[in-house]
């Protein structure tokens, strides 16, 4: 949503937003916008008048213990007959009309690789329009119309809004569909895995046969989705018989297209999972023109997105640097391959400390709790945000024994790490929240210890 108000003030409209907790990167990219955030949804932001309410997925028509709306300014948008709608069909009806839209699907990577495509289109010279999840480093902004045909957005499977429950990116109708990988996830909204991928299928349906379908080769229920009905060209990455393949270390590889060496990447991400985000980002550019070879170049300079494995700072103890990371992972699979990533990196001689918050939805309900220990296999010791669970995080983690702790405050995780941590150490944060300041808060521990 603060993507979406981003571009709708570049297309020359005034915009207000509202929101609850707003944090940055978002907060500071807005109000350096000029556009107005305003706390809370109180109903008293009619008398702002504006032609038209674009409301997002978080608004619901759920009504407190003591009877009073939790999102009141809607409930007086619907009671005063205001005009509304959802940010994926505002999007789709006044700037998507006419662009070849790039859609990147997936539960994990989507944010990175929709960066990753606009950069190599950047790079190529095509002046992309993008709506990215987040704020690349590149271009420090998570949004902009751009003055070329294509245009790049992250395309997310949840609902659309509470009087909308189709998935967000049916809205999109993409030229150019790119389906990451397919796990199960949003609890809260889905019952099982054929639920998401029937969603994806209606996607698949919106493409055009002149289109391109881009397809991890790695993934059962992708290769479902496609059973069930593709009427594009289906080109497929990561798996050995695939259309792109890579050879080579994730940090430097060789891109292969049908067998045959066409490009090279050099870059300073880590893990398995970029190589493969950077593969679906390469075959989703070749179909608006640009080369692999091209590509595979542009990609040696891109610089990730804000909150995937971004140092906040290092400070020297004996002799070493202790760093502190953000990362927005929040799924188990998207943990284990952050936290294999960082292992990769550094090698086994020095310690990864895990400190992550289950935020999500789906890890809120404790739907994947015990995969858990799986997802933390590669860190030396894990602790644990327990505040606002329903379920025991304790019991969820106790195969870990001593490599394992659990914290009901953020002061209390600090103080955890803090009887812990060791000169070497690499204190990897994982939320999809703000993580009440955690990070700032561990580097003022460390600065005094």
């Amino acid at each position: 949503m603060g993507g979406l108000a981003a571009l709708a003030r570049e297309a020359g409209h005034k915009v207000t937003g509202c929101d609850a907790g707003v944090y940055p990167p978002m907060s500071d990219q807005l109000r350096g916008l000029g556009i107005d955030l305003i706390e809370g949804f109180g109903a008293d932001q009619l008398a702002l008048a504006p032609d038209l309410f674009v409301v997002g997925n978080v608004v619901s028509r759920i009504h407190l213990t003591d009877g009073t709306p939790k999102f009141p300014l809607m409930e007086a948008i619907l009671d005063a007959g205001l005009p509304y709608t959802s940010g994926p069909q505002w999007l789709a009806e006044h700037l998507l009309q006419g662009r070849h839209v790039i859609a990147v699907a997936g539960t994990h990577g989507e944010t990175t690789t929709t960066a990753m495509v606009a950069w190599i289109l950047e790079c190529a010279g095509l002046r992309p329009g993008f709506l990215v999840g987040g704020v690349p480093l590149n271009f420090d902004v998570s949004a902009r119309l751009g003055a070329g045909q294509a245009f790049v957005i992250e395309a997310d499977e949840y609902d659309t809004a509470f009087f909308d429950k189709r998935s967000k990116f049916v809205h999109y109708r993409p030229r150019t569909a790119v389906l990451n990988n397919l796990e199960f996830d949003h609890a809260d909204i889905f019952d099982d895995l054929a639920a998401i991928e029937r969603q994806f299928h209606h996607l698949l349906r919106t493409v055009p046969g002149s289109g391109r379908v881009v397809v991890n080769g790695l993934e059962e229920s992708l290769a479902r989705v496609i059973h069930a009905g593709c009427w594009s060209e289906i080109r497929s990455f990561g798996a050995v018989v695939s259309d792109f393949t890579a050879a080579g270390d994730p940090q430097e590889f060789k891109v292969l297209y049908q067998g045959q060496v066409v490009g090279q990447v050099k870059w300073a991400l880590t893990g398995v999972h970029n190589q493969l985000n950077a593969l679906a980002a390469i075959a989703a550019a070749q179909h608006v023109g640009v080369s692999p070879e091209v590509a595979a170049r542009a990609l040696g300079s891109f610089e990730n997105v804000k909150r995937r494995m971004e140092v906040r700072g290092r400070v020297q103890r004996a002799g070493a640097s202790i760093t502190v990371y953000d990362d927005f992972a929040h799924h188990p699979t998207a943990i284990r391959t952050t936290v294999a990533g960082l292992r990769r990196k550094i090698g086994p001689q020095q310690r990864i400390l895990a400190v992550f918050e289950p935020r999500s939805n789906t890890m809120k309900l404790g739907t994947m709790k015990a995969q858990l220990p799986w997802s933390l296999a590669d860190a030396d010791l894990a602790f644990c945000h327990s505040g606002g669970l329903d379920w025991d995080a304790r019991e969820a983690l106790a195969s870990m024994g001593a490599k394992a702790q659990v914290g009901d405050t953020i002061d209390d995780l600090v103080a955890q790490v803090m009887a812990q941590v060791r000169a070497g150490d690499h204190i990897l944060c994982m939320s999809n929240g703000s993580f009440g300041g955690i990070h700032l808060k561990l580097l003022q521990a460390l600065q005094n210890k």
